[in-house]
């Protein structure tokens, strides 16, 4: 349904206690563990949409959108600001980064979340 797919690496915090107005302090204890997820954007279909100023839910939401690694236990995995994220198609790198660079930490991304939803396992 597209012409333009775009993908992008992304890292996953998959919730382990439900909470909202979650503190950033005690944001990691909501933390069941971490995957690696590839959002994929259907570009084409965003980029009509918008002009239209329509919703473009149908160019993010989309049958498997967004395949994810398995969830690693974070009692099994050390994820901190050195962690690399990398993105490889048909062998060739197209994304790598470390969290470090992301404009939010996670304890950020889930203390804000919170404050808009009810964050559950």
């Amino acid at each position: 349904m597209t012409n333009n797919l775009h993908f992008e690496a992304e890292l996953v915090v998959a919730i382990g206690k439900d909470g909202i107005q979650i503190p950033v302090e005690s944001a990691l204890n909501h933390v069941y563990g971490y995957s690696i997820g590839c959002d994929l954007t259907r570009r084409d279909i965003q980029s009509e949409a918008k002009k239209q100023g329509r919703p473009w839910d149908a160019a993010k939401g989309f049958d498997h959108s967004c395949p994810l690694s398995p969830i690693i236990s974070k009692e099994d995995i050390d994820v901190d600001a050195d962690t690399s994220i990398q993105l490889t198609v048909n062998g060739t790198i197209r994304q790598q980064s470390t969290i470090e660079k992301m404009i939010y930490n996670v304890p950020e991304v889930i203390s804000n979340l919170s404050q808009l939803f009810r964050l559950q396992r």
